[in-house]
């Protein structure tokens, strides 16, 4: 029994280099996998995009699927502890909702970050110290009181800049309404 296979190609040209006709090489992988027999090109191309997100989200999602820490939503047990990480909480914002504070916000996010400030402070340390920490962690943005640092202080002396400009520009102009 004759090859089916160069019979279903003989009206497409075959070209000498290149690897040839690009029609003949999405022919050949249809007819290899049968379930790919009737898709075009753009359906195959949708269907490895597709494959693609969803192997490239999955790890995302795993992190919401997590349970949450132990002290994301259970207070410590020693009162003034409490206070300490809830005074603290209120300071620091949440990193996925950004206008929220860590102690307001129901982020997965957040609730770790409740129960580093929470096993942070039972164990001792400092409120200002695990302020430190997570700014190092997450960055200055963490943080709703702002440092001043060489690359901030423009921040700080601008209001001010802007204030003396506006006093030197209001002077001259009520001496020229005296003089006038």
């Amino acid at each position: 029994m004759g090859s089916t296979h160069s019979l279903r190609y003989t009206h497409l040209p075959r070209h000498s280099r290149g690897g040839g006709n690009p029609e003949r090489r999405a022919l050949r992988l249809r007819t290899w996998i049968p379930a790919f027999a009737g898709m075009t090109k753009v359906c195959l191309v949708t269907l490895v995009a597709a494959l693609a997100a969803l192997t490239l989200t999955a790890p995302l999602a795993a992190q919401d699927m997590l349970p949450p820490a132990p002290y994301a939503y259970k207070q410590l047990a020693d009162p003034a502890q409490e206070r300490k990480a809830q005074a603290l909480m209120e300071t620091l914002r949440c990193l996925k909702c950004q206008s929220q504070s860590i102690a307001d916000s129901d982020a997965p996010m957040a609730g770790d970050m409740r129960h580093q400030v929470r096993t942070r402070i039972a164990a001792g340390e400092e409120p200002e110290a695990i302020r430190q920490w997570l700014i190092e962690r997450y960055g200055d943005y963490v943080s709703y009181t702002p440092q001043v640092k060489p690359i901030t202080w423009p921040l700080f002396a601008a209001p001010l800049l802007f204030l003396a400009l506006a006093a030197f520009l209001l002077r001259g102009r009520f001496r020229r309404r005296k003089g006038a």
